[in-house]
């Protein structure tokens, strides 16, 4: 199959940016969107181009590295699904396909579709962990967590932090990821002794590095691969009101 890409490419933080058109063949159904950006960079090499520069790691959709906005949407078409597991069958060969970096304030672009998303990584410094010495590891029974916390927690916990809840906002807001990294702490035992000043910290810290303010417009969770309910910014409100 053949596709016609329009692709962001900027060389670098400082530099302008635009959409550049190629044209790449040889593309199976089966193929992952990664594996034909691949296949894109290896002719650019061939000819002597530069290739297109994209975050990627595990490829399994664990690591939440490989961040693109598809047509528009974040990690593309097919809900709950990261870019890395995007397979070309979902997309038609006969539409353009527009490739673009998250868009937020405190991503900035590094170089053509990788951004920056330490900021990310300074919410969690803020208070994603817990502190409190607690010894070694306890037997796993001997504190008991009802079901129904320890579903959320898990829920919470499947977060790969890979921004797409950003880049969907309309107001370029990280709550989503807060929140899931504040619930999947703050539910169970172990995290109770920190649960509110946490939610205050790692909130407030969101605030400073401009991410924008939560008005629930629902945008983060239909982006997420991970389907993070809208209810575990609840339960950061809940935390931050307490």
């Amino acid at each position: 199959m053949r596709y016609t890409l329009r692709i962001w490419r900027q060389a670098g933080p400082d530099e302008a940016g635009s959409l550049v058109p190629y044209q790449v063949d040889g593309i199976t159904p089966d193929m992952s969107f990664l594996e034909m950006l691949d296949v894109l960079n290896e002719r650019l090499v061939a000819e002597g181009s530069e290739p297109v520069a994209f975050d990627h790691d595990c490829r399994e959709g664990i690591c939440g590295a490989c961040g693109l906005m598809i047509n528009g949407v974040a990690h593309g078409p097919q809900r709950a699904t990261t870019a890395c597991q995007l397979h070309m069958r979902r997309l038609d060969p006969a539409r353009p396909i527009t490739i673009e970096p998250w868009r937020a304030r405190p991503f900035p672009v590094l170089r053509d579709l990788v951004v920056d998303r330490s900021a990310l990584d300074r919410i969690i410094e803020a208070g994603g962990y817990i502190s409190a010495p607690t010894g070694s590891a306890p037997e796993a029974n001997s504190l008991p967590v009802p079901k129904s916390d320890a579903d959320a927690a898990f829920t919470a916990a499947a977060c790969i932090g890979c921004g797409a809840c950003v880049a969907a906002c309309p107001n370029g807001s990280a709550t989503l990821f807060t929140a899931a990294k504040v619930t999947h702490l703050g539910l169970l035992p172990q995290g109770q002794a920190e649960r509110h000043t946490r939610a205050v910290a790692m909130l407030t810290t969101q605030d400073a590095l401009g991410f924008g303010g939560c008005t629930l417009t629902g945008e983060c969770t239909a982006a997420c691969p991970k389907e993070i309910p809208l209810s575990t910014i609840t339960r950061l409100n809940h935390d931050i009101l307490r």
